[in-house]
Formats: structure tokens, sequence, C-alpha cells
């Protein structure tokens, strides 16, 4: 068993002010998406003849999309009743739970407004952002990690490690970093080798459904389910039920879009 190195969550402590870990960790993410987006930009044929200004705006709204999706995600994914009793803690933030699955959706409203804004086609749009999200999902899950949170289930693996956070003392998969490792550096090398060559437009946003839905439906089985939650239907958790849509979609959206013309 490995023990787990007890993070302070707070970074820095500024008088009254107190920078968190997992705050940072958002802004590392969205700084790795620019500067991967600026390198495509400037190296890579196939990334959509976008310019850094089109990037700075992107983000600059992928923000807006990231935080207020996953938000309102979370609020009616995993607690609706509760945030409909208690409706001014949906503001909340700072109290943590967020919703990747809703934060995506924030994130494709955002590109079908820009896409409509710039006169190009939504997955025009969406084929270049794809390859640059997963290290900054990677950065997320090393926030939760630092944090202590989102712990896996009990398990007597060699890596397995005690979350003081989960207050039980039983032994546990570190769950975030299996994430960190699949849907963030994986998933990363996966979609970079796929996106930098020609490719049917839509194909490289098909591929980081299907790959994102995979690797979250896997790890899910290693991750503790939400106490409120539990297990639903068929012995899966919520994430794994909201990750199944992204792999069908994925899937339909691949063959589909296999029959256009590479650009």
């Amino acid at each position: 068993m490995l023990r787990y190195p007890q993070f302070d969550p707070i970074a820095v402590r500024i008088g009254p002010l107190a920078v968190h870990w997992y705050g940072l960790m958002y802004l590392f993410g969205f700084g790795l998406v620019y500067l991967l987006g600026r390198w495509r930009i400037a190296h890579d044929k196939v990334a959509g003849g976008f310019s850094p200004r089109d990037l700075e705006d992107l983000i600059f709204y992928s923000v807006i999309g990231v935080v207020a999706g996953g938000r309102l995600g979370y609020v009616l994914f995993y607690k609706p009743s509760y945030y409909f009793t208690h409706p001014l803690e949906i503001f909340y933030l700072w109290e943590g739970g967020m919703s990747f699955h809703g934060g995506l959706l924030g994130v494709i409203l955002v590109m079908l407004y820009f896409a409509r804004k710039r006169g190009v086609s939504f997955f025009t749009v969406s084929d270049f952002i794809a390859p640059l999200i997963p290290l900054g999902l990677a950065m997320g899950r090393l926030g939760n990690f630092i944090n202590g949170e989102l712990w896996g289930r009990p398990t007597t693996v060699p890596w397995a490690m005690v979350f003081p956070q989960s207050g039980d003392g039983i032994p546990r998969h570190p769950s975030q970093l299996y994430e960190l490792g699949l849907e963030g550096i994986v998933l990363f090398i996966l979609m970079w080798w796929f996106a930098r060559k020609p490719r049917p437009t839509g194909q490289v946003s098909a591929l980081f459904l299907i790959g994102y839905g995979t690797f979250r439906f896997l790890v899910e089985f290693t991750r503790e389910p939400d106490n409120f939650l539990g297990l639903l239907a068929g012995g899966l958790s919520m994430g794994q039920w909201l990750s199944i849509p992204m792999v069908l979609m994925g899937i339909l959206m691949f063959v589909f879009t296999a029959r256009r013309p590479s650009r």
C-alpha cells in the first residue's frame, strides 16, 4: 500500500486571500490548451485556418462554458432535488461540485456560437479544439488528487492508498490518477496523433467522444460512487450512464463522417 501525500489544498495565502490548488489546476489546464493551440496554428496545416485571436476568443468563451455548464450539469445530473430546494447554493462554486459532462455541453454551446460568428461549420471548430482538451482534463484530475477527493473503491492492489478525507482508513484505488493517465495523457497522445493527418471533417471530434467516453466508463469501475447516489440501474454509476451516449454518438459520427473527403 502507498501512502497518500497529504497535500495542503491551499497553494498560497496572501492575508485573507487563499489560492487553492484546484483553481490553479484549472488555470494551468486552460494555459496548456492555449499553448497547444498556438502550436497547432503555427505548425499544423490541418488546424482549420484559425488565428491566435480566434484561439483567444474561443478559450475565453470556453472558460464561461466550462464553469457554467459544469456547475449546472452537476446540479441537474447529480443533486437536482437538493438544489431545487436550495437554489442560491447553485452559485456557491467554492464548495465544489462540477460535472465534466455538463462542462462538455457548455463548451459545445460555445463552439456552436463561435462557429456561427466566424461563418464556419461546427465540426471545423470542434476538430480544432478536441486534441487540445485532454491535457487540460489531466490538470483537473491532478487537482482532484491534490484535494484527496473523488477517491476510488476499496482494493488490495499494491498501489492502493488510504485517503484521509474518506474517513474510513480503507485502502482504495487512486482513481484520480487512473483518469489523469487515461482521459488525460493517453487520450492526448491518441488525439494528437490522429489529428496530425488530414481527416474527414468531424472525425477528430468523434474520436474524442469515443475515447473519453470509453476511458471514463472503464475507470468508473474503480471509482467510489457518490454516496448520495450510489450505483444506478445495471450496477452502473452516473458517470457511466452519462458516458454511454458519448460513445454511441461518437461511433455514429465516426461512421457517418468517414464518407466525407479528407480535408
